[in-house]
């Protein structure tokens, strides 16, 4: 048995201690965001947050996370009430396929929970693990920055243009 605090809910999950916090996720709390992509720890498909910090779950074997924060892209809002990071990947359509998303969005959310000013290069460095075969690296690029306005409190109004923050 093993105890985990996912999205902010407690769970008691009988698996064997050494299964991957991807299988428990997906196929015991029915947790479907983070996705199987190489079970290597080389995509980030399956990327989700621990204690903040983001992590390849396809790698971490659920007894290392027993008691810790566990924050998964169904922890960022719902449907009716998509929360920042989600927001800002729907009006940059950031998506094509929808593979990496759920990853991308979480390396995104421990970046500017960690780092709320992160400029556009630490945003490409903290992206840097997670792979999109589908190409639209430039949207994704576009929707975390929105994420990031979005977090301080600015609305599509009040940002100025890339060009003349030096952050485009």
């Amino acid at each position: 048995m093993v105890k985990l605090n996912v999205n902010g809910t407690s769970h008691d999950v009988d698996v064997d201690p050494a299964t991957p916090l991807l299988y428990v996720l997906r196929n015991d709390l029915k947790l479907n965001g983070a996705k199987f992509g190489c079970g290597l720890g080389q995509c980030g498909a399956c990327t989700v947050m621990v204690d903040g910090k983001a992590v390849f779950s396809c790698l971490t074997p659920a007894m290392l996370v027993e008691g810790r924060a566990i924050k998964t892209v169904e922890g960022l809002g719902t449907i009716d009430d998509p929360g920042p990071m989600q927001k800002a990947f729907i009006e940059q359509q950031a998506a094509q396929c929808g593979y990496c998303i759920a990853g991308m969005m979480m390396r995104a959310q421990a970046l500017l929970e960690a780092k709320p000013d992160a400029a556009d290069v630490d945003i490409r460095q903290a992206l840097e693990p997670n792979l999109c075969r589908c190409g639209t690296h430039m949207r994704i690029l576009r929707a975390v920055a929105r994420a990031r306005d979005l977090m301080q409190g600015k609305s599509a109004g009040n940002m100025a243009p890339a060009a003349a923050t030096g952050r485009g």
